[in-house]
C-alpha cells in the first residue's frame, strides 16, 4: 500500500499500559467512527506496514486506545511512538451535502453567480485557515474554505458553487 492511496488518520501520541497498548490522536471530528477498525497502516522507514487490531476503544474525547496484535510490551510500543497512522481512501465514510474531503475536490470547478471562476488545483491546510488554490487561467487565487462561502457541492458535475466577499479575488 502506498501513501497516495491512503489518508492520514492520526499519530501514536503515547503508551497506555505496560502491556503495549498505545494512544492514537485521531485527525477527525468523529473518532468514534473508527472504533471498529480491524487494521491500520503505520508509517515506518520501509513504507506503510499493516498492523492488526485486537481491541480499540475511545480514550477521553479524541484519542483511541489501541491494542495491536504483536505489540505486547512497553519496548515494542515505544517503537510506535510518534508514528503516523493511515487508512485506505476506500475506508473513508461518504460525506453528503456541502461537506467534503480535501482530496475529493481537487479538479472541481469553482462557480459564483453562474460564472466559472477556475479549477481547484491544490488545497493548503497547514495554516490557520484552509485554502483552495484555484487556477484562474492566467493566474492563481487563494480562496478560504469556509462554510459561509460554500453554497453547494455538486459531486456529479464536480462543481462547488460559492458566494465570496466582494473583492476577494482581486487580492
Amino acid at each position: 500500500m502506498n501513501k497516495e492511496a491512503c489518508f492520514y488518520l492520526g499519530s501514536v501520541v503515547g503508551k497506555y499500559s505496560f502491556k503495549g497498548e498505545v494512544l492514537v490522536k485521531i485527525d477527525s471530528d468523529s473518532p468514534e467512527d473508527y472504533l471498529k477498525l480491524e487494521s491500520v497502516f503505520v508509517d515506518s522507514n520501509t513504507g506503510l506496514v499493516p498492523f492488526f487490531i485486537r481491541k480499540c476503544q475511545l480514550h477521553k474525547s479524541s484519542l483511541l486506545r489501541i491494542d495491536f496484535e504483536g505489540v505486547t510490551d512497553e519496548a515494542t510500543a515505544n517503537n510506535l511512538l510518534k508514528k503516523k497512522i493511515y487508512l485506505p481512501l476506500t475506508s473513508l465514510p461518504p460525506l453528503k451535502g456541502n461537506k467534503f474531503y480535501y482530496h475529493e475536490v481537487i479538479g472541481f470547478i469553482i462557480v459564483e453567480d453562474g460564472k466559472n471562476i477556475g479549477t481547484i488545483e491544490i488545497i493548503h491546510d497547514q495554516g490557520l485557515q484552509a485554502l483552495f488554490e484555484v487556477n484562474l487561467g492566467n493566474s492563481n487565487a487563494l480562496i478560504p474554505i469556509h462554510d459561509d462561502f460554500i453554497v453547494n457541492v455538486d459531486r456529479l458535475s464536480k462543481i462547488i458553487t460559492v458566494k465570496l466577499p466582494e473583492g476577494l479575488l482581486d487580492l
